[in-house]
């Protein structure tokens, strides 16, 4: 397993990575975090990181099933806990937001994907969809190709060597089976229905120039999400954005937010406390009293 794990404060970070990636994709961000006090844990997709027929034989309910269970378990840890994730993985951390009990104090959505119209994406690939009710699945992938999300140019050579050696748990796969496209596609048809169920305080982090999926990404969840959404557009790099040129404004700005979730989180408990000792002495609640 690829999956990793850096321990920290209070505060901690479920990161999930894409369709076809890895979690050493989220790592920069992961280890960044740490230094900042928080603990982390991204999880590796069933599927991901082996062969093509791993991922064929792996369902969208699989990888929602081991996001689920690494957000109770690092539950246990850390009393506020943010999901994220990258792509494919933001549309998996919101719908745990969706569909679990006990919800995440936050989101955080990097480059999030319900569909590829990025710049350098082929005109054909609105044929996905179809791949859904058709044979055609079977035998059907999406091969990777330049920039491969990726606008640092030393970065990319060094993500093209690894994903041409065949290691998929390095870089992620080189094509993406049909078949895995599919699960891709009932999982959004699935999550967007409920997007105005979702309440908690999100980060949308969105790159501009993103070669697999467009701003229209984002602007979706602006409109859509039931909470409090807080959008970045970012303008020098491409759809990696953890491991592109602006990595650092991506740990600044989700850094500033998750310290903005604290103090609120913190602002609210103390307002609750005090509410409750001023009913335990038989104080009327009165709107707008000051809280100390």
């Amino acid at each position: 397993m690829n999956d990793f794990s850096v321990t920290g404060g209070r505060t901690g970070f479920l990161l999930v990575h894409g369709l076809g990636g890895t979690p050493r994709e989220l790592r920069y961000l992961a280890m960044a975090l740490e230094r900042a006090g928080y603990a982390v844990h991204c999880c590796q997709l069933p599927g991901h990181c082996g062969t093509e027929q791993d991922l064929i034989a792996s369902t969208w309910t699989d990888w929602n099933a081991a996001v689920a269970s690494a957000y109770a378990d690092l539950r246990k840890q850390c009393p506020r806990v943010i999901v994220g994730g990258l792509s494919m993985g933001a549309v998996l951390a919101l719908n745990l937001a969706a569909e679990t009990e006990q919800k995440p104090d936050g989101l955080l959505l990097l480059a999030p994907t319900f569909w590829y119209d990025g710049w350098a994406v082929p005109w054909y690939s609105f044929l996905i969809r179809l791949l859904k009710s058709t044979p055609i699945r079977h035998i059907a992938y999406s091969t990777e190709r330049e920039p491969f999300g990726i606008k640092d140019k030393r970065v990319r050579h060094i993500v093209m060597q690894q994903m041409l050696s065949g290691d998929s748990s390095v870089a992620g796969c080189l094509r993406t089976p049909g078949e895995a496209l599919r699960q891709f596609v009932d999982l959004v048809d699935h999550v967007k229905p409920r997007l105005g169920s979702i309440k908690c305080p999100a980060l949308v982090l969105h790159p501009r120039e993103d070669d697999m999926a467009s701003l229209s990404n984002a602007v979706l969840l602006q409109r859509k999400l039931g909470g409090l959404v807080e959008c970045v557009v970012l303008d020098d790099c491409h759809h990696m954005i953890t491991i592109d040129q602006q990595r650092d404004l991506v740990v600044d700005k989700t850094v500033r937010f998750t310290e903005w979730l604290e103090a609120t989180i913190d602002e609210q408990v103390r307002r609750k406390v005090w509410r409750s000792l001023r009913a335990e002495a038989g104080v009327p609640d009165v709107t707008g009293t000051s809280v100390p």
